[in-house]
């Protein structure tokens, strides 16, 4: 299985980044003059067991939020979400989990709110003990990531309950003691932090909580991503476009983890595949390139997200749908009455470990078409 490195690739001029056992806390390179991005480099790279490792690229956007990247409108329209239109995903509660601090996310995403015009939202910031304070040490690198990542929550299911739990670093143990205590606060839906190696499944299998997560590092560390009770995403890229129903093209880009299979866990019964007896990833995916994120602490504002993580939308989809006590996985995924509600991504299908009809390991059975398929 090729994986592609990084858990995020953030569009091209900016580096932001986040150490395994420290946060970062130099800046290296050029900062922003006028009319012009900027452009740093923090480390971000953690390969050993027991770590999460992250590879986080970020673009400035020298203008405002207009100029930043897809909106939630517009995701909403590539999707067939109409999460603007309906009161859905009320109560439903998504839990972010992530390494380190953003001491700003909370205002950061009331700005990212106000500027939508989405609904104010239910937030909640959890250190991995459940507390609302005590917070981890702050990390402007992870930061970023926080982010995008709440944000993108609150751009797919406006009405939805977030929770942000952040652990203490990016070692193993305290991500799934974040991942535990989002449980144990009620989360219906739980979007994993990764990827790694060492992660115990049972921290990811719980009946009636929704798993998701991105696979994507240069090792081949994908774990929680591989695990069967995990609804395993990638990231696509949208285009507008003049022509078709949708109006919007989706493809694989360079960036997308090629998937293949996770030769530790035995294939699941609802997965019927000739390829290999083993769990075949991805099971979905969404767009991860050009998103705007409203981030205070490590930028100035508006910036212009690009990688290939899509868990957190895909999260707050499920959200949307209110069904995520019913599902177990990536099961839903494979069920011939939802796939139907997808939208199969091909384009570049031929770079992938396996692929066959609507189905490539790189984009799973495809992107949401309405929440059908959730």
């Amino acid at each position: 299985m090729k994986v592609v490195s990084g858990m995020f690739l953030l569009a091209a001029t900016l580096l932001a980044g986040c150490s395994g056992l420290q946060p970062p806390s130099t800046t290296l390179g050029v900062q922003q003059t006028a009319g012009k991005v900027s452009e740093h480099n923090l480390s971000c790279r953690e390969h050993r067991v027991g770590y999460v490792g992250c590879l986080v690229i970020a673009a400035s956007g020298a203008g405002g939020r207009d100029t930043a990247g897809w909106s939630p409108q517009q995701l909403e329209s590539a999707y067939n979400l109409q999460a603007s239109s309906k009161k859905r995903g009320t109560g439903q509660i998504v839990a972010v989990i992530e390494a380190y601090d953003n001491p700003n996310v909370a205002s950061d995403l009331g700005a990212y709110r106000s500027a939508y015009n989405l609904p104010v939202g239910s937030f909640t910031k959890y250190n991995e003990e459940g507390q609302t304070s005590n917070y981890p040490q702050g990390s402007p690198g992870w930061g970023v990531e926080i982010d995008l990542d709440v944000e993108m929550v609150a751009a797919s299911c406006p009405n939805c309950t977030i929770y942000l739990v952040e652990a203490n670093s990016s070692s193993i143990a305290d991500i799934e003691a974040a991942t535990a205590e989002a449980v144990t606060l009620g989360a219906h839906i739980v979007s994993a932090i990764g990827s790694g190696q060492g992660f115990d499944k049972k921290y990811f299998d719980t009946p009636g909580v929704e798993y998701l997560a991105s696979p994507g590092d240069a090792e081949g560390l994908t774990e929680p991503a591989d695990f069967d009770s995990v609804v395993a995403v990638d990231g696509t890229m949208l285009q507008q476009v003049n022509s078709g129903k949708r109006k919007w093209s989706e493809s694989l880009t360079a960036d997308t983890n090629d998937g293949g299979c996770f030769n530790a866990i035995p294939k699941p019964a609802w997965q019927h595949d000739s390829y290999c007896n083993y769990r075949l990833a991805n099971d979905a995916a969404a767009d991860s390139y050009d998103l705007a994120v409203y981030d205070s602490y490590d930028e100035n504002g508006w910036v212009s997200v690009t990688g290939e993580q899509a868990a957190p939308f895909l999260a707050g989809v499920f959200g949307l749908a209110e069904n995520a006590s019913k599902q177990r996985g990536g099961r839903t995924l494979w069920q011939p009455s939802h796939q139907k509600h997808l939208y199969p991504i091909l384009e570049g299908s031929q770079s992938c470990a396996y692929s066959s009809g609507n189905y490539n390991t790189c984009a799973g059975w495809g992107s949401p078409n309405g929440i059908g398929a959730f």
